[in-house]
């Protein structure tokens, strides 16, 4: 696999590495033989509403490797672990497609949402409408948009595309900048990421700096870096309504046991979903 020093940008050289491969395949498979692929596909899950219940949602993420990291998992089988994710109570599934620096790929998609029956994400660098196109056809339910590599004009159409394709996107912004940008744009779904992608810090503090900024009616995501129920618990009590984990569980034998863990017991639950738009107004 690719790997990245810390000199360089790291999302800048990922970018740049998929704008060359999707140059490739877009010649190999044009966008009308994606969009005959589309209209035989099934219809999507609803990736937004198993974000929404009064609990802690988890979108459970699917990584064989990062480049910072290099490879996470070596026994990395999506069959298996979609659905022992699943069995251990995530809301959904979040799979990376991403070959050169995640090592991944749609047919690990294709595999996971076969085996599970939660909505399944794709995640990946999307920069193209042949993309959204190429994730329906796979069968993905949403996609990520990472708004740091768009500007306005591409973030309008993905996201209008995506729901046209009845796909609501996951909008991931690291800054205020960002994310008045993706509320200017109509995102319904916000993920907060703690990684910044230009260097792999992580701070949880990001999400609890952002969240008073994301508007009530939309989908509060806080992404990386989580690795505890009370890390959970208390996104959850300043509004946040799901919380995107990979590393912690793909670092697991069993991935449903740090899962289980993450979730607490339903008690712990309870008081967190009375806090949740409080938590949100207050900010």
């Amino acid at each position: 696999m690719e790997t990245i020093s810390r000199e360089q940008n790291a999302l800048d050289r990922i970018v740049e590495k998929r704008r060359e491969s999707i140059s490739h395949r877009k010649r190999v498979l044009p966008e009308v033989a994606l969009k005959l692929a589309v209209e035989k596909a099934g219809p999507a899950r609803d990736f937004s509403g198993a974000l929404t219940h009064a609990e802690f949602n988890i979108i459970g993420e699917l990584k064989k490797a990062s480049p910072s990291r290099g490879l996470i998992r070596e026994n990395y089988v999506p069959a298996e672990l979609a659905p022992a994710v699943e069995r251990a109570g995530a809301a959904a599934l979040s799979v990376l497609t991403e070959e050169d620096f995640f090592l991944g790929s749609l047919a690990d998609l294709k595999t996971a949402r076969k085996a599970a029956h939660i909505p399944v994400l794709r995640k990946d660098f999307i920069v193209d409408p042949w993309q959204v196109w190429e994730s329906r056809a796979a069968g993905a339910d949403a996609f990520l948009l990472i708004v740091a590599i768009l500007n306005d004009e591409e973030l309008r159409e993905l996201l209008d595309l995506g729901r046209s394709l009845k796909m609501e996107p996951l909008v991931e912004v690291h800054s205020r900048a960002e994310l008045d940008r993706a509320v200017s744009a109509g995102a319904r779904i916000l993920g907060v990421n703690n990684r910044d992608l230009r260097d792999f810090t992580v701070r949880l503090e990001t999400s609890l700096e952002l969240i008073g900024s994301i508007p009530d009616d939309c989908v509060a995501v806080s992404e990386s870096g989580l690795r505890s129920h009370d890390d959970l618990a208390r996104l959850r009590r300043a509004g946040f309504d799901a919380f995107l984990i990979g590393e912690r569980l793909m670092d697991a034998p069993d991935p449903a046991e740090p899962l289980r863990a993450l979730l607490g017991s339903p008690a712990a639950s309870a008081p967190a979903s009375t806090e949740n738009g409080a938590g949100r107004k207050a900010g």
